[in-house]
């Protein structure tokens, strides 16, 4: 991927562990590399299909200056993140931030932090077969999107689909999602179980009615076990109504496991 470097750039804030830091700020070294698509601008010459490193370091510039943070692992983090979220065609961003003279008591020229952060899609599928289904997934769907670092770039028709498991209990509605999202995984599932709780979701029956389930499927190609979360979901390939709304929306997309694309399972299925 083609990448942005901007190297040390010098920039003032009020960041550290002790409160005088904090007061009366001190210089920092920012480093970035930004990864992104610029054969469309190097072939137009067009400024807007390219990320403007002018208008970026002043956007770290004032980041930097206008937030303050007890570590640098923060500002670091919180910077990527911010990248990533205001410059769309950014896939990926490295920050490095250095603090120079840092005080520990000993002779040091600095000290830097380096976090890289990126951009995943996932997808997600949602249920509901209790009061308002339809006002649920919307209400989920409104939920993700909501969220600072999670965008929704596609849903699923919603379809009507009979129970899963041996408890009787209304039709669901089904359908599935795909979104963009810095989060990671644990902090992806997280995510979900609060937009379930305040849907009303109660787990006391397994495969019981709810009025709110959301299911990570798939998340870039990650495979993933462990006791709270498997990545991919591991029936998703035996359920037609996590199979059916994916096909309309991600038809092509391969199980990292099984090596099949969506149609191919849901043709076996």
């Amino acid at each position: 991927m083609d990448r942005i470097k901007i190297e040390k750039l010098e920039v003032f804030g009020n960041h550290g562990v002790f409160p005088e830091e904090r007061i009366l700020g001190q210089k920092f070294q920012i480093s970035a590399e930004i990864y992104t698509d610029l054969h469309k601008a190097a072939v137009t010459g067009d400024l807007d299909k390219t990320v403007n490193y002018g208008e970026l370091c002043q956007f770290i510039s004032d980041y930097t200056q206008d937030n303050t943070y007890e570590l640098i692992e923060t500002l670091a983090d919180q910077l990527a993140q911010e990248i990533l979220t205001r410059y769309e065609q950014v896939e990926k961003v490295t920050i490095e931030v250095f603090k120079p003279w840092a005080p520990i008591g000993l002779p040091l020229e600095n000290v830097s932090v380096q976090v890289t952060r990126q951009k995943h899609t996932v997808y997600i599928a949602l249920g509901s077969n209790m009061g308002d289904k339809e006002g649920y997934l919307w209400a989920a769907v409104d939920a993700l999107n909501e969220l600072d670092d999670l965008k929704v770039t596609k849903v699923s028709d919603f379809i009507v689909t009979k129970p899963y498991g041996k408890v009787e209990q209304d039709d669901f509605l089904n359908g599935v999602l795909e979104a963009e999202t810095t989060k990671d995984p644990w902090e992806l599932l997280d995510a979900l179980h609060d937009i379930e709780n305040e849907a009303g979701r109660k787990r006391e029956v397994r495969w019981g009615p709810r009025t709110l389930d959301l299911d990570i499927i798939f998340y870039d190609d990650l495979v993933l076990d462990s006791e709270k979360l498997v990545i991919p979901h591991k029936e998703m390939h035996f359920r037609d109504f996590v199979l059916k709304p994916l096909l309309q929306i991600a038809p092509w997309k391969r199980h990292p496991i099984l090596g099949k694309t969506v149609e191919e399972l849901i043709e076996e299925l």
